[in-house]
């Protein structure tokens, strides 16, 4: 279980969501799978949310608000114990009072307890909300609807509401304890992106920088990144998603650097564009910083109210009055929290959200790919830029890479 956030707070999380769902009975799957080869095997992201729970596969979170024994109105539905099994993943612990504590469930039961919950609940109230988005008709059904679909087969009168948007409402606004985790993750990255500036030059390959940089953000304590971070040098910098990360750094290239520690469970996203020599050429600058001139506009435009589309439209007047419109591809930014793109409803901002912000121009032709970002939340009156002590103008990126090249 993740420790970063207290228990209370999971505890208020889930409070909320049984006040949300106004009686209808609720359920919120972790996902099923083992732990992989390669990778880590990661829940689902309500279901984390809604617990801190990351090592149970199979786990469930029951909503039963009607429920007249108070105490079973929210439950953890675990897999059971398998001894044989446990072996090969992992040991785990028995239901007993210590596991509720840790957990900050009143009730724990096993999975196998599913259908009579469901049964007695959906027999009593006939109201059946999901929780979890809903899929596109090619992808397989959401967890919850599939089952509802069954139980409303087997108990007649039962209805099947929209409660989708009641958990992403919540995960928007993030707390004081979820913001001091996405400082730390950016923290890490910074640090890591203060590796690469003293490893960057003409002649080293990418792989080295990115191995700078993931070195960086381990040093600081990241057990993971947020994403595969993105290390592109000339031609490959204009590659929004490139990944290989294994190609020679021209002197004289940009070297697009992309990338996010993950702390406490919480993501970071920063984008730095790095001169391989030390220095921006002439034509490098120009649109340097028309892109910075962009991302400055475009969070000044970040407050309650305002809506991600129109802090795009604010950086994309910049680069489109500077002649580069056909070379600003993508939106400038997204939700970020416990994922690196959180849930990103075209809703008003309001305090507390965490975006990004990040526009930039690409020319394939000249093998310039140019992207700042940063990540700003949002305050009573406008945003504070949590990632604002990372070199970003011009002078202040050739001054970093100058005096951390000087004291390798």
């Amino acid at each position: 279980m993740d420790t970063a956030i207290k228990v209370s707070e999971y505890q208020g999380r889930r409070k909320k969501v049984l006040s949300g769902l106004k009686g209808a009975v609720g359920v919120v799957f972790a996902g099923d799978g083992s732990p992989p080869l390669l990778g880590e095997w990661m829940p689902d992201m309500n279901f984390k949310y809604l617990t801190g729970i990351d090592d149970e596969p199979g786990a469930m979170v029951f909503f039963d608000p009607s429920n007249p024994d108070a105490k079973k109105r929210i439950v953890l539905l675990l897999k059971p114990v398998n001894p044989e099994i446990d072996v090969w993943d992992g040991y785990r612990d028995v239901v007993s009072q210590k596991l509720r504590d840790e957990t900050g469930f009143e009730t724990v039961m096993r999975d196998y307890a599913l259908p009579r919950l469901m049964t007695e609940a959906a027999t009593r109230t006939k109201r059946l909300a999901c929780l979890h988005p809903f899929a596109a008709y090619s992808s397989p059904m959401s967890k919850d609807l599939e089952l509802f679909g069954k139980v409303t087969a087997r108990i007649p009168g039962c209805s099947i509401e929209d409660k989708t948007d009641l958990i992403l409402n919540l995960r928007l606004i993030k707390s004081a304890a979820e913001i001091k985790q996405i400082k730390n993750a950016i923290k890490a990255t910074a640090y890591g992106i203060e590796c690469v500036m003293g490893a960057i030059a003409g002649g080293v390959n990418e792989r080295d920088l990115h191995n700078a940089l993931v070195g960086g953000f381990a040093a600081m304590g990241s057990v993971r990144n947020a994403f595969n971070p993105i290390v592109g040098s000339g031609h490959n910098g204009t590659v929004l998603h490139y990944k290989a990360n294994n190609g020679p750094v021209g002197d004289g290239e940009l070297v697009v650097l992309d990338c996010g520690a993950e702390m406490g469970g919480y993501a970071s996203d920063i984008t730095r564009t790095l001169p391989a020599n030390g220095k921006f050429s002439k034509r490098q600058a120009e649109l340097y910083n028309i892109v910075l001139k962009a991302q400055k506009a475009a969070i000044r435009a970040v407050k309650p109210g305002a809506t991600m589309t129109q802090v795009d439209g604010v950086s994309r007047k910049v680069i489109v009055d500077a002649g580069y419109g056909d070379f600003y591809p993508h939106s400038v930014g997204h939700h970020m929290g416990l994922e690196t793109h959180d849930p990103s409803p075209a809703v008003a901002l309001k305090e507390g959200m965490v975006v990004t912000i990040e526009p930039g121009i690409y020319l394939p032709d000249e093998g310039i790919g140019i992207r700042i970002e940063d990540d700003v939340v949002v305050t009573k009156t406008g945003c504070r830029n949590l990632s604002s002590g990372i070199p970003k103008t011009v002078e202040e990126v050739e001054g970093a890479i100058g005096r951390l090249r000087k004291g390798k």
